[in-house]
């Protein structure tokens, strides 16, 4: 079963490649199937089961490659967001009209292919090629149907992500090694292997630099504001939304249980890394002009908690990372795709040209403030619960570091005000200022209506 949901995805790449014009409903309608299909898992599966529909076939035998893949609670819960972000990405692209369609959405399912692949493999390798084709499609996407510096972007982009995955190639090469008689790249040889101190640490740095630039964390997060802004709509919401959450999952299945003593003598160093991106990032943000690039770099900020929850090693801490990454990533393709029908509807994301949207369009307006507000965690909103154990995790951590990271509550809501002010409650002559290009329809908002 598990097999058919990893390739489900593939077949329905090469058919929508070949769907023409109807590319975008057969993406939808396949996406859609994938989603019921992944409910089947949940309903099956057992909260204290451990490692579930295990399933495992010798690949390459001569190297100790199967193709093994299994689910527990923290790959359930990924395999899950994907599967239910996925058709409201495509949803989401449907007032817009992409050359090429049959690739682009093509592309789209292939990389929902690679990321349930990732989320739920038992062996190294399998583990980095899914990996690896994760990135093809998101390249491609980026590059071909991004903005007027996509190429210098994307370019950046790959430049970063590869030398992480070399890294991590050369680490997972090196602990295959290590397994005793036959070499074996199966996750539970790893786990059982007895490092010197001095190796894990250094495989320690191999690994946090993949896990750190996917995510990213400060100071290996510079590629990822221009990719955001720069890449199309659906691009960014499935960079945001799904692919960074690989890191993340790199870190609590690779990181943490293979190399133990590493953690425990760089861990800090991670630690505070991931407490100085909240601080940078969410200053950063504070200033930005252009709305898409504030939602990056206040992702940049949540995901530095999300490792700092990580790295604290505490129990609270962990829950608060995984509970996060599934809020995180409703709430930020909820922002992203705000801000693609504001920049559809108006031909802007400069915010200081947009004002008044609360008149003329309430119902818009109410989703807006209560999808920001849940992104600052505002008791009762679904980011609340996985702050408040991130933070508490911190806190038994240390409570220096704990402090620095509370700040996202305080910079978060600055953050959050910004486009809540300038965008929604903003002064009527200041909407007047903006031609009549630039305006919402005076009716009440409505997904139909053009720029």
């Amino acid at each position: 079963m598990l097999s058919v949901l990893i390739f489900l995805p593939l077949l329905a790449a090469i058919v929508v490649a070949f769907s023409g014009a109807n590319a975008k409903k057969v993406a939808l309608i396949a996406s859609v199937i994938e989603f019921a299909y992944s409910v089947c898992f949940y309903v099956r599966f057992t909260p204290t089961g451990g490692t579930q529909f295990l399933h495992s076939q010798s690949w390459i035998p001569q190297l100790g490659i199967s193709f093994k893949v299994g689910m527990d609670g923290i790959s359930l819960l990924l395999v899950m967001l994907t599967t239910f972000l996925v058709p409201l990405i495509i949803t989401a692209s449907f007032r817009r009209e992409y050359k090429s369609p049959g690739l682009f959405y093509g592309l789209i399912m292939m990389m929902q292919f690679a990321l349930i692949g990732v989320f739920v493999s038992l062996d190294a390798f399998l583990f980095y090629i899914f990996w690896e084709l994760a990135l093809i499609p998101i390249y491609l996407i980026c590059l071909m149907w991004g903005g007027q510096d996509r190429l210098k972007i994307t370019l950046k982009f790959f430049i970063y992500t590869l030398a992480g995955s070399l890294l991590m190639l050369v680490a997972l090469i090196y602990l295959w090694m290590q397994t005793p008689g036959t070499h074996t790249f199966d996750l539970q040889a790893f786990y059982s292997l007895h490092l010197s101190s001095g190796q894990q640490s250094w495989l320690f740095w191999m690994l946090f630099l993949a896990f750190a630039i996917k995510m990213p964390i400060f100071p290996f997060h510079t590629w990822q504001p221009d990719t955001y802004t720069d890449a199309p709509a659906p691009g960014t919401m499935l960079l945001s939304g799904i692919m960074l959450k690989m890191g993340v999952y790199g870190l609590l299945r690779w990181l943490l249980p293979v190399v133990p003593q590493g953690v425990e003598e760089w861990g800090m160093t991670a630690m505070i890394l991931s407490v100085i991106g909240i601080v940078y990032a969410s200053l950063i943000a504070w200033s930005q002009k252009d709305f898409k690039r504030l939602i990056a770099y206040s992702s940049i900020a949540h995901v530095g908690l999300i490792s700092a929850g990580v790295f604290s090693l505490t129990m609270q801490g962990m829950q608060g990372s995984v509970i996060q990454m599934l809020v995180h990533g409703i709430n930020v393709v909820g922002l992203f795709f705000i801000c693609d029908m504001i920049e559809q509807r108006t031909g802007t994301r400069q915010m200081e040209q947009l004002g008044g949207l609360r008149t003329t369009a309430p119902v818009f307006s109410t989703y807006f403030m209560i999808i920001m507000l849940a992104s600052v965690a505002l008791p009762l909103t679904n980011g609340f619960v996985g702050e408040f154990l991130l933070i508490n995790g911190v806190f038994q951590y240390n409570q220096l570091l704990a402090a620095f990271a509370g700040l996202t509550i305080i910079l978060g809501a600055g953050i959050c005000l910004t486009p809540i002010v300038k965008l929604l409650l903003a002064l009527r002559v200041q909407r007047h200022t903006i031609s009549p290009r630039l305006s919402f329809p005076k009716k009440p908002f409505s997904f139909r209506s053009s720029s």
